[in-house]
């Protein structure tokens, strides 16, 4: 008989399989964190065509991958994106095909901010990037509508509110659209409303209105299918939901604001005295225009009148012409001798009195300086032409004669001579 050979080596662990060792990795995992919180900062967020949502959660020093599948995706009330910080719930486990560690994503919700508050925020920037709020697409107010179309509760006290300012302010016809203005149905009927007022009444303006309420109250009016279904009115629509502090969606898309419902209807419908005031300072600044109209146009055509009569045309060119032709005379170098010849006969003459007189002021002033010289002579002096009596040895008196040559020096004079000057 042969005898068994004996072995003293250790017996060997049985190996896991890869799968097997995931998988119970997996297991240990799901149990140990089989529903947990987990707050994050969302990156690499991708919406599959499946309706699936992948992305990841991370904070300064980690990131943790995410899978949030469709039913629970479409539960949301925001839109996920990218340095969105969120709590989100769920159970850790890892993905067998890869090895990948991740979280399977049940619920999630923005931290800090309310789901609500966040996904209105959202689709306000939404709307408001495709120019639902541009206030160019504003449409002013009919003056005087004659059909007035409602859309809020038949029952609420906003459409009391409503019917009595406008039936105080003036005659107008009033189409009540009644629908729900709460809850998850009023979004539809509220669209529905509004489709069927454009439809069969064809209003001049719309009010679209409710009284006040709690946030979530308000919620039909910040509903994105109702926004644009106002956005897209064919008429101006007032928006008036809840209280003045109160701010909706429909009220940046609405074409007019209105802090109540009553202030609402006071301002689609002005008050007939105002209109009728109005009217009147119109029609007296309608009158002194035509009246300016008029007297300008009477003006032109009398302007026109005065260019095509030929008389008056005539008669304007001849008196142009009369003007020309004295301008010619005057420029004429007969007409310039004439004038220069009268002025140089003008200076002789005041040449000629002004050398009389002052040859005449020369005469007198020589006469009554010869008196002077008489007057101190101690012989005296006669004037006349005459010879004068003998005077004194050495002493004679010279009077002036026409009838003699002059004496100029010394060697004429002779004793006893006597002297004329």
């Amino acid at each position: 008989m042969k005898q068994a050979e004996l072995s003293f080596e250790p017996p060997r662990p049985r190996a896991l399989t890869v799968t097997e060792a995931v998988r119970a990795a997996g297991r240990a995992l799901e149990a140990r964190f089989a529903d947990i919180w987990i707050e994050g900062e969302i990156s690499n967020c991708k919406r599959h065509s499946s309706g699936h949502l992948y992305f990841s959660l991370k904070d300064p020093q980690s990131q943790l991958p995410c899978v949030m599948f469709r039913i629970e995706a479409s539960r949301l009330r925001f839109t996920p994106e990218d340095g969105l910080k969120v709590r989100c719930r769920g159970q850790l486990t890892i993905y067998q095909q890869q090895g990948k560690f991740q979280m399977y994503v049940t619920a999630m919700e923005p931290a800090g901010l309310g789901a609500l508050q966040l996904a209105l925020e959202q689709l306000k920037r939404k709307l408001a990037a495709e120019g639902l709020f541009d206030p160019a697409r504003k449409r002013p107010l009919p003056r005087r509508p004659r059909t007035i179309g409602v859309v809020t509760s038949a029952t609420g006290a906003a459409v009391r509110d409503i019917i009595r300012v406008l039936h105080r302010r003036a005659a107008v016809r009033v189409a009540l659209a009644p629908t729900l203005v709460q809850g998850p149905d009023a979004p539809l009927r509220i669209v529905r409303a509004l489709a069927l007022l454009e439809a069969h009444v064809a209003p001049d303006v719309i009010i679209l209105g409710r009284g006040g309420g709690t946030a979530e109250d308000l919620s039909a009016f910040n509903d994105e299918q109702v926004v644009r279904a106002v956005a897209r009115a064919r008429v101006a629509v007032i928006s008036a939901v809840g209280h003045e502090a109160d701010v909706t969606l429909c009220d940046f898309a609405a074409d007019v604001r209105a802090p109540t419902p009553s202030a609402a209807a006071e301002l689609a419908v002005p008050v007939d005295a105002e209109l009728r005031e109005a009217l009147g300072g119109l029609r007296l600044r309608l009158a002194r225009a035509l009246r300016r109209v008029v007297e300008a146009e009477r003006h032109a055509f009398e302007r026109l009148m005065a260019r095509l009569q030929p008389r008056h045309a005539i008669r304007q060119r001849r008196q142009a012409l009369d003007e020309l032709s004295a301008r010619l005379r005057t420029l004429h170098p007969r007409a310039r001798l004439a004038r220069d010849r009268a002025a140089l006969d003008k200076l002789r003459a005041q040449m000629e009195r002004r050398v009389h007189v002052i040859l005449a002021a020369r005469r007198h002033g020589l006469e009554t300086q010869m008196g002077k010289l008489d007057a101190l002579s101690p012989f005296g002096c006669s004037t006349a032409a005459t010879r004068s009596p003998p005077a004194p040895t050495g002493m004679r008196c010279a009077t002036r004669s026409r009838s003699r040559p002059a004496i100029r020096s010394r060697c004429g004079l002779r004793a006893g001579a006597c002297l004329v000057w």
